[in-house]
């Protein structure tokens, strides 16, 4: 069968879209890869069509907003972002703002990535941010979406982050022992996830949220 699915995806350069990426390109029901960044992109393959944008204008990008299936793994810590208000524009309104682009030019179906303990009402700024996200993208209708809440994501980022970095060297050593109810907050790889959201984004199951230890 010819494949005939045309892939969106946003975060291409983090941890799950690197993975993302190689894994659409090997997927035979996707002839195309359409990735949008702000930076420049290395990867390179026949399927692949770049476009650097910027994220702050998308009137400017909308038109190339055309696909079917839409991968969203952005995300920035309060470091790199330098503020709240700043976070609150990359991981909650940018892939909003993205999903409503995408749909009104026919997308039907998407899979995002946030994080474990989303919550809207959190007093965790962090969480809060990630519930919001959720809450936007539900709302706007989909034919299929796809929720997944990983706990830390364990691999080699191309920016280093030394919290996260003793954070992993932990998980990696507890791990192994983390069982029954504690099982959800195992690191889980970066390709494990990815390779959840294409399986997710395929299948008839009837849910939206999905949590770490299900990925």
């Amino acid at each position: 069968m010819e494949a005939s699915r045309i892939a969106l995806i946003f975060g291409a350069t983090g941890l799950v879209g690197g993975h993302l990426v190689q894994e659409l390109i090997k997927d035979p029901d996707y002839h195309q890869v359409k990735i949008f960044g702000r930076g420049d992109y290395s990867v390179s393959d026949p399927k692949i069509e770049y476009h650097r944008i910027d994220f702050d204008k998308p009137d400017e990008y909308s038109a190339w907003l055309r696909g079917d299936d839409l991968f969203i793994c952005l995300g920035t810590t309060i470091r790199k972002a330098g503020s709240v208000a700043a976070m609150e524009r990359i991981d909650r309104d940018y892939p909003v703002t993205i999903a409503r682009l995408a749909f009104a030019n026919g997308a039907g179906r998407i899979a995002v990535v946030s994080s474990m303990g989303a919550n809207k009402k959190s007093r965790n700024y962090y969480l809060r941010i990630k519930g919001e996200m959720e809450e936007g993208i539900r709302d706007i209708g989909f034919g299929k979406t796809v929720i997944v809440r990983p706990s830390m994501l364990m691999g080699k980022r191309k920016e280093f982050r030394f919290g996260e970095r003793v954070a992993k060297v932990m998980l990696s050593l507890y791990n192994p022992f983390m069982i029954g109810w504690a099982r959800k907050y195992r690191g889980i790889q970066g390709g494990t996830v990815a390779s959840a959201m294409i399986r997710l984004i395929k299948s008839e199951a009837n849910r939206t949220i999905f949590e770490s230890a299900e990925l």
